[in-house]
C-alpha cells in the first residue's frame, strides 16, 4: 500500500467505526487471495479494468490517474498513443496501461516492479514506459527520460468479493462520507497528489467509471489466441533452456577440467579460481545473478533480455556440471589412465580418448536432471522481462479470470518438455552402457 493509501484505509476505518488488521500481500497475487478469503478488501493501487471486473466488486473510486507515456530525451519517435505501434513498451502486467498498449499494438513488454521500467528505458532496451502518472512522479525522473504527455485516466477504488454486495454499500457510503467532508481531498493534499483530476470523485458513484451497477458474469474459459500464446511461451522456454543448458555443459566441462589435481602452480591457481567460482554461483540464489547481470551491470553488459537469462542461467548452472563432470571424471580408475599412458598416449589424449568418454556416462544422469531442473528455473527469467510459459500463464491466468486451466495447461506443458529428456536420457544411458 502506499502511503496515501495507509492513511486512507485508517480513516475509513474510523468512519465505519470498524478496526483496520493490515495484511502484507504481494501486488500480484492481490485479487485471488482476496476471492480466497485472506483478507476482506484490497486496498492497494487497485485499478479497475474490465477484466478485473469480471471477478470482483469495486468501490467507487477514491484516486484518479493518469497513464503518462515517458521516452528518451529528444526522442522524435515517441510522440501519441498512434506512435507506439510496434514499438517495445513496458509497463506493468495486468493493468490498464497493459490493456491501452494492447489495443494500440505496441509490443508490451510486462515488469513486475515499478523502477525497472525506467532502468530499461535509460539504457535503450524499450522505446517508452506507459505508467500511472503517480508512479512515474516518484520512479521516472531520471537523467535522459521526458515526460511526452498523459493519455488516459484512470481509478484506483477498494477491491471486494462478488459476493459482498452489503460490504460494498458500506463502504461507498463511508467513502462518501470522508469525500463529502473533505478528509479525502486533506489526505491527498498532504502527500501532495491532489489535483483538478480528484473532483471527478465527487461524482455519484453510479456515474464513475469504473462503478458498475451491474456486475457481469465472471468469464472462466481460454481463447484459442490464449492457447497459442502458452506454446509461444513453452517455445521460448525451450529455445533459452537448451541454449543455457549447452553453453553451462561447455562451462561445466572447462571448470571441471581447472580442478583436477595439478603440481603445476599456474594450473593450481587456475583450480582455485574455479573452485572460487563454483561456490560463489552455488552459494548465491539465481534470482539475484539475474538482476544484477541484467539491471546491475546495465551500464556496462548491454544485454537484451532474452541474452541475459540465457547468460545467468548458464553461469549459474555451469558451477553445478562442474561438479558432476568432477564426479565423474574421480570415477574413471587410475589404473585405466596408466594403461593409455603405457601404450604411447600423452596425458592430454588419454584424458580425451579414455577419461571423457567413461566421465560422460558416468554424468549423463545427473545432466539429464540437472536440464530438468534448468526448465523449470528458466520461469524466474520472468523478472527481467523475459515472457516465457510461467510468465504468460499468470497473464493468461488473469485475462481469462481464472487460474485452474491456465494452470494445468502450463503444468502439462512443462511435464511435455521433461519428460522426453529423461527417457532420452535414460536410453543413451543404456546404450553407452550396452558398449563397455
Amino acid at each position: 500500500m502506499a502511503g496515501f493509501e495507509v492513511e486512507l484505509a485508517a480513516a475509513l476505518a474510523r468512519e465505519l467505526g470498524v478496526r483496520a488488521v493490515f495484511v502484507q500481500n504481494d501486488w500480484s497475487t492481490l485479487i485471488p487471495s482476496l476471492e480466497r478469503g485472506t483478507f476482506d478488501i484490497a486496498l492497494n493501487g487497485l485499478e479497475v479494468t474490465a477484466a478485473r471486473e469480471q471477478r470482483i466488486r469495486f468501490s467507487r473510486p477514491y484516486y484518479v490517474f493518469a497513464e503518462r507515456l515517458v521516452a528518451r530525451q529528444g526522442d522524435v519517435r515517441v510522440l501519441d498513443l498512434a506512435s507506439l505501434r510496434s514499438r517495445r513498451v513496458g509497463t506493468l502486467a495486468s493493468t490498464l496501461a497493459w490493456d491501452i498498449l494492447g489495443e494500440a499494438g505496441a509490443e508490451r513488454v510486462p515488469y513486475e516492479g515499478v523502477q525497472e521500467p525506467f532502468i530499461d528505458l535509460q539504457q535503450g532496451r524499450t522505446d517508452a514506459v506507459l505508467i500511472d502518472d503517480i508512479i512515474a512522479d516518484r520512479y521516472g525522473k531520471r537523467p535522459g527520460l521526458a515526460v511526452v504527455g498523459d493519455l488516459r485516466t484512470g481509478h484506483y477504488a477498494i477491491g471486494l468479493r462478488r459476493q459482498d454486495e452489503a460490504l460494498a454499500g458500506v463502504i461507498d457510503e463511508g467513502l462518501g462520507r470522508l469525500i463529502g467532508k473533505g478528509e479525502l481531498h486533506a489526505i491527498l493534499a498532504r502527500w501532495r497528489i491532489d489535483g483538478p483530476r480528484q473532483e471527478a470523485l465527487i461524482a455519484a458513484p453510479t456515474t464513475v467509471p469504473g462503478k458498475t451497477a451491474a456486475l457481469p458474469a465472471p468469464h472462466r474459459g481460454m481463447t484459442a489466441h490464449q492457447v497459442w500464446l502458452f506454446f509461444q511461451g513453452a517455445a521460448v522456454t525451450l529455445l533459452m533452456s537448451a541454449v543455457a543448458m549447452a553453453l553451462a555443459m561447455l562451462g561445466g566441462l572447462g571448470l571441471a577440467t581447472a580442478r583436477l589435481p595439478s603440481r603445476v602452480p599456474w594450473r593450481r591457481a587456475l583450480g582455485a579460481a574455479a573452485t572460487a567460482y563454483v561456490e560463489l554461483f552455488r552459494g548465491t540464489p539465481v534470482l539475484l545473478q539475474l538482476y544484477v547481470i541484467y539491471f546491475g551491470l546495465a551500464g556496462v553488459l548491454a544485454l537484451n533480455a532474452f541474452a541475459a537469462a540465457v547468460l545467468g542461467l548458464a553461469l549459474n548452472y555451469a558451477a553445478y556440471e562442474a561438479e558432476i563432470y568432477r564426479a565423474g571424471i574421480q570415477a574413471v580408475p587410475v589404473g585405466q589412465v596408466e594403461a593409455a599412458q603405457a601404450l604411447g598416449m600423452s596425458e592430454a589424449m588419454a584424458f580425451r580418448r579414455v577419461v571423457l568418454p567413461q566421465a560422460f556416462r558416468f554424468s549423463l544422469p545427473g545432466v539429464a536432471n540437472d536440464f530438468i531442473a534448468l526448465l523449470k528455473d528458466s520461469s524466474l527469467v520472468s523478472v527481467i522481462t523475459v515472457v516465457e510459459l510461467t510468465k504468460r500463464m499468470t497473464i493468461v491466468a488473469v485475462d481469462s479470470g481464472g487460474w485452474l486451466m491456465p494452470g494445468l495447461l502450463c503444468a502439462g506443458l512443462y511435464f511435455a518438455m521433461s519428460y522426453p529428456l529423461s527417457r532420452l536420457a535414460r536410453r543413451i544411458e543404456a546404450r553407452l552402457g550396452a558398449a563397455k
